[in-house]
């Protein structure tokens, strides 16, 4: 998957020049025109405050077109610089150094430099912070301005990966003093420049002159993001013109969208993964025999079947997919078996229970459908699951991780260790199931181990065995792989090779993306 091994990584640095902006060869682009595009995903909650964003529109919006980060997840997979030129690690890849590039300009005129990147990093961490890049930043001891544009780390443990982590769309940069101002105007070294914000309905931004990416990327002179998160509303307005593009195409639909022939429907298999999580700090979840018959009672094939028309894959319950370096292909998959189920139910001292299950297409097209598919699975083994239909509006600050068993999305992580230190690391922002208790800590152990082991056989056995530990005792579900399914207008050009990291394009089809 890796254009730049970690190898590399560790012993030399990577030159951003060494690709284009997007990691591949560059075709001819033409400049000009403008971008419009329908997303799913947005909140009137939505602000450019990264530590807040947790879906598509934000993504786009901010990393995507507006802000930038140290380094960048190419669409090939390979890891580039951004705002950062180069970086080299100590032997232990505990101490990182990262050399920033000069004559980089926010929007409001302010010349980037290490403090800002200081200042950016520091939001993250307080007792009071939520943001889901917490554990990223905690890791880091020390942070050293070394001159104004080198910037050295130094983490509590060694982390191969520490480079893939600063490409997280969490971790923007804005200007050090003037951080309040940014958040409430947009105001980052992005390619474009905000002209309009409405939270929840509407951004649209224009080409930031002389940016130093140059010609390489950001070929439209305007873009506008709408907010449309239901799925016909979405299609309508492709299929009519309104916008160029769209996310989450509805597969139910996909044969409108294929017969008409200003279209074109991308699809791109990544780690995109359809989630179920439970907190496991609540009952009846906190018994893991409980958690096992939930995962016997779960019709996987029927709903990649059902739900994703086969756009996808089954699922094993672990966020580690065949995108990853170290996914454990060897690992028997679960399947559907109403006795087992019974078997762990019993084992709970249970005949029967009965589930509260909150979902909402926001979660993932579908997400309702999969509920009740569910219900009627589980239902042979005396677990019954009421699905609760919950608003699509606020979801995720409302329902996931909130209610004890709800429908939930992950995009997936370019790493191992990005993936586990997000959403499964005990006392994370983002640990959906809550499970970091006493039953979680041969995992927790094995993270801290493998995240500073620098022997990729022996990092291999650590990681197969989280997976094994989160397939069997662990309170996600994660009953489905799905492609990424979007549609094009044939008026807009894009690459080849389209990111499969987040949605359209890694979020980033402002920068990627041109007029035909």
């Amino acid at each position: 998957m890796y254009g730049i091994s970690r190898r590399g990584l560790l012993q030399s640095g990577v030159a951003a020049g060494v690709l284009a902006a997007t990691g591949l060869p560059l075709k001819a682009q033409t400049r000009g025109g403008k971008l419009t595009a329908g997303l799913g995903g947005a909140n009137t909650s939505d602000s450019w405050d990264s530590r807040t964003h947790s879906d598509i529109f934000m993504i786009a919006s901010a990393q995507g077109a507006v802000f930038d980060s140290l380094t960048e997840v190419a669409a090939d997979g390979s890891l580039v610089g951004e705002l950062a030129e180069n970086w080299e690690a100590s032997a232990d890849a505990k101490t990182w150094t990262f050399n920033l590039r000069q004559g980089v300009t926010f929007h409001n005129g302010k010349s980037f430099g290490a403090d800002d990147v200081i200042a950016s990093l520091q939001m993250h961490l307080g007792e009071e912070s939520k943001s889901a890049a917490k554990p990223i930043v905690e890791a880091i001891e020390t942070m050293t301005k070394v001159t104004d544009h080198q910037v050295q780390f130094v983490l509590a443990s060694g982390n191969a990966d520490f480079p893939y982590l600063m490409s997280d769309y969490h971790i923007l940069m804005y200007p050090a003093g003037q951080i309040e101002e940014a958040i409430a105007s947009g105001i980052g070294t992005g390619l474009y420049q905000v002209t309009s914000f409405d939270p929840g309905v509407r951004m649209t931004a224009s080409r930031y002159a002389d940016h130093y990416k140059g010609d390489s990327a950001g070929f439209f002179d305007e873009i506008e993001y709408i907010a449309i998160n239901d799925n016909t509303a979405r299609m309508n307005a492709l299929m009519t013109g309104q916008v160029d593009t769209i996310n989450r195409i509805d597969f139910k639909t996909e044969a409108l969208l294929k017969a008409n022939p200003a279209l074109r429907i991308q699809e791109v298999t990544g780690n995109q993964q359809y989630t179920m999580p439970m907190l496991t700090d609540v009952a009846p979840f906190n018994d893991v025999n409980v958690r096992k018959a939930l995962k016997y009672g779960i019709n996987r094939q029927e709903m990649v079947d059902k739900i994703l028309l086969g756009h996808g894959a089954v699922g094993n319950d672990t966020p580690i997919g065949p995108a990853n370096q170290y996914y454990n292909a060897e690992m028997e998959q679960l399947s559907y078996d109403p006795d087992q189920a019974k078997y762990y139910l019993q084992q709970a001292g249970l005949d029967s229970i009965d589930i509260d299950f909150s979902a909402s297409n926001a979660a993932f097209e579908g997400a309702v459908d999969a509920g009740q598919l569910f219900q009627a699975s589980a239902a042979e083994a005396g677990i019954n699951i009421n699905v609760v239909q919950e608003p699509s509006d606020g979801y995720w600050s409302n329902v996931w991780n909130v209610k004890p068993f709800c429908a939930c999305y992950w995009s997936g992580r370019a790493t191992e260790d990005w993936m586990f230190a997000t959403a499964y690391e005990a006392g994370v922002p983002w640990n959906d199931s809550q499970w970091d208790g006493d039953d979680s800590a041969r995992f927790q152990e094995l993270l801290l181990t493998a995240r500073a082991e620098l022997d990729s056989d022996k990092r291999r056995e650590q990681y197969y065995e989280m997976q094994q530990i989160l397939r069997d005792e662990g309170g996600v579900l994660i009953p489905m792989f799905a492609n990424y399914v979007q549609a094009v207008n044939n008026r807009i050009s894009s690459p080849d090779t389209v990111g499969n990291l987040w949605q359209m394009d890694n979020g980033r089809m402002a920068e990627r993306w041109s007029v035909a």
